[in-house]
């Protein structure tokens, strides 16, 4: 019956840790298999159980790690502190959000039960998802069960976080001189309440076309495949900013403090947020270039993806520049202040990447490929699990007192761990954008020789 909010911060945060251990093995599994070309560990005569296991990998580092650790976690525990409130406005709904989480990931984990799992892959397309294709029609409503469930808690809290934010600052403090942490969790919730909606309406759909005799998706009766993925992506587009937009207030939080001065060019860095979730809420068709789109509107989705390139540069210069602005700083060894900058370059080479496949030209030979994996692994594992990392080990004597289980920041151990982390994903994720470029596919358990080598590799990253 805690609904102290911080205590829920930390609840979020355990529980984050819990569930990301579970995707993270399910990774290294994918990983396995992916070691050397031929059956591995997954038998042929299951090969259902690889496109399993990449549905709940992604799904619960999306939805069980990232959202709950930097939105519900940092989120509930920091924003209240950083706008001088006693308590979010709605503390028991706050409580309600991180009760039914614990229930989405059991109807998650509950999927595996049934006879095959569902094998959709995390984005749930029909037809693998509506008609016999899907081999469980049980498992994949247990999908969505979870799914939806998770939606609601995400929605609630973004609800709080909202009415908060905007109605319970201190009597001092303007939204121009608000900190850039509340700013990021404002325009995450607005985000969240805005696109949620559309997923669960995508997602009741697919469950009455597999339940219900309804035919919205199946195109032998007039529907629409390609309409669920315009739904599904609308909201799935957003989400990836929903997920980095949070880990931008977490480095802002760190670089700021470690130079002791407020970061460079605030307002801007408040507008170039608003930008991104703006710009990011309109390209969702980027998705979805190989399905038959008519070239102006190609034109359009790549012209305004490549725009987002813009405010995301002008982030990455002003925390540059309130770097250098405090040389002296360059040279602290700290963990947290090199996870900072960790985070900078690699979300920079994700980002490069997405202006990349943003071009609808290029995107019609590398869609599917292993290079978009790499591309969204860049700025997800190397950018917002980075984001959590540092947030942890930055704020870890704020949130469990100075004698806390947590390396400090400046413990040889917190540098152990980032050299480790570092030299681990950038030996996973790097081959990738050369597999890619070969035209290695997705979703594919087996591979021709010629991509041993980098895939060895990216295994024993992993």
């Amino acid at each position: 019956k805690n609904c102290n909010h911080k205590r829920l911060g930390i609840y979020y945060l355990l529980s984050a840790f819990i569930f990301g251990i579970s995707g993270t093995l399910i990774s290294v599994l994918i990983r396995i298999e992916l070691y050397s070309s031929g059956n591995r560990i997954i038998s042929p005569e299951n090969q259902n159980f690889y496109n399993v296991s990449i549905t709940l990998h992604g799904l619960l580092m999306i939805f069980f790690l990232v959202m709950p650790g930097l939105f519900g976690g940092f989120g509930n525990y920091f924003v209240v502190i950083f706008q001088g409130s006693p308590e979010v406005v709605y503390p028991r709904v706050n409580n309600f959000s991180i009760l039914i989480l614990f229930l989405s990931y059991l109807l998650l984990i509950l999927s595996l039960i049934s006879e095959f799992g569902g094998g959709t892959g995390w984005t749930l397309y029909p037809p693998l998802s509506t008609s016999f294709m899907s081999l469980s029609p049980s498992s994949t409503g247990n999908l969505i069960f979870g799914l939806l469930v998770s939606g609601i808690s995400s929605c609630l809290t973004s609800l709080n976080f909202w009415v908060t934010i905007l109605n319970l600052r201190s009597y001092c403090l303007t939204l121009k001189t608000m900190p850039l942490f509340p700013w990021a969790l404002l325009i995450t919730a607005a985000m969240l309440l805005l696109t949620l909606p559309v997923l669960s309406g995508a997602l009741l759909m697919v469950l009455a076309d597999l339940h219900s005799n309804t035919l919205f998706f199946d195109p032998v009766f007039g529907g629409d495949p390609v309409l669920y993925q315009h739904l599904f992506w609308f909201f799935g587009h957003p989400e990836v900013y929903i997920l980095i937009i949070p880990a931008f207030g977490i480095i802002s939080i760190i670089i700021s403090g470690i130079s002791q001065k407020i970061i460079f060019g605030n307002p801007s860095m408040i507008f170039a947020m608003s930008c991104i979730s703006l710009l990011g809420s309109v390209v969702w068709g980027h998705h979805m270039y190989t399905v038959g789109l008519e070239t102006d509107t190609r034109a359009y989705f790549s012209g305004v993806t490549i725009l987002i390139s813009l405010p995301t540069g002008t982030k990455i210069f002003s925390w540059l520049s309130t770097y250098l602005g405090n040389p002296p700083l360059l040279l602290l060894r700290t963990g947290s202040s090199l996870f900072a900058l960790l985070f900078l370059l690699m979300f920079t080479i994700g980002g490069s990447t997405g202006v990349i496949l943003g071009n609808a030209a290029v995107d019609l030979a590398l869609h599917d490929t292993y290079y978009v994996v790499a591309h969204f692994h860049f700025v997800l594992s190397l950018g917002a699990v980075i984001a959590i990392f540092s947030g942890v080990i930055f704020n870890g004597e704020k949130i469990l007192g100075s004698k806390s289980l947590l390396p400090s920041s400046s413990s040889c151990n917190s540098l152990y761990h980032l050299v480790l982390t570092f030299v681990g994903i950038l030996l996973t994720f790097s081959p990738m954008h050369f597999l890619g470029f070969n035209v290695m596919p997705r979703r594919i358990p087996d591979f021709p020789d010629s991509f041993h080598s980098w895939n060895f590799l990216s295994s024993i990253g992993s």
